[in-house]
């Protein structure tokens, strides 16, 4: 008895999309296996007065060789991911104990001196930097004029606007520049030094105390 041209076609068409399903590149010459099997025995029980046509052959054999390809890419892109984790997480160990600059407005005042760091996307015309409390308070105004564009580095001598001597200790600071009166848009960066490195499912992590957790794209600066 002949099997209908049409249910063959969806049966051989839903192994291609079963095949489609198969995640793990050790099944896919299985699904392979199976697809053809249907395939063989669809065409030798079409009606021949209404055979299969060379569109639907062709297609349903395109449909397994994309599940294929797809699964290869698959098997490729996880072992590109794996060698990419393990140059990273070589990368981030190297980092251990050096100092580098990352993203934050964390000033930190040493035997009465501290270096305030600050990255400008163009020159600017006039800078302000302003050394302030924990609550926000504006305890030194510097200006300290024209900067280039990229990292730039401020002395500040740890003393507020009445010239009195601050503590040691914790601050924090922001940037206000300008070029052609236009405001740029300054990033602060804080230094600190790396003491740990951990591994998650983000890639590595650069522990800094007092500062936090950094990717390895934070790095702005290593010194």
């Amino acid at each position: 008895m002949a099997i209908n041209s049409v249910t063959n076609t969806s049966t051989t068409t839903a192994a291609a999309s079963a095949a489609a399903s198969v995640a793990p590149a050790a099944q896919t010459d299985e699904a392979q296996s199976r697809f053809m099997k249907l395939l063989v025995a669809q065409m030798q029980n079409q009606d021949p007065l209404n055979p299969m046509d060379n569109a639907q052959m062709t297609s349903q054999i395109a449909q397994l060789q994309t599940v294929s390809g797809i699964n290869q890419l698959n098997t490729t892109v996880q072992s590109l991911l794996s060698n990419y984790q393990s140059v990273q997480q070589l990368q981030s160990t190297s980092m251990l104990g050096r100092q580098v600059l990352v993203p934050g407005d964390a000033l930190t005042v040493v035997n009465q001196k501290a270096s305030v760091y600050f990255d400008l996307p163009q020159a600017s015309d006039s800078t302000q930097v302003l050394v302030k409390d924990d609550s926000g308070k504006v305890l030194r105004t510097m200006n300290v004029g024209t900067q280039s564009a990229g990292i730039q580095t401020v002395q500040w001598d740890g003393k507020n606007d009445a010239g009195t001597q601050l503590a040691d200790g914790s601050y924090k600071f922001e940037v206000q520049a300008q070029r052609n009166g236009v405001a740029l848009d300054a990033t602060k960066l804080s230094s600190g030094q790396v003491q740990s490195v951990s591994m998650g499912s983000s890639g590595a992590r650069l522990n800094i105390p007092s500062l936090g957790s950094f990717a390895m794209a934070d790095v702005k600066e290593v010194r």
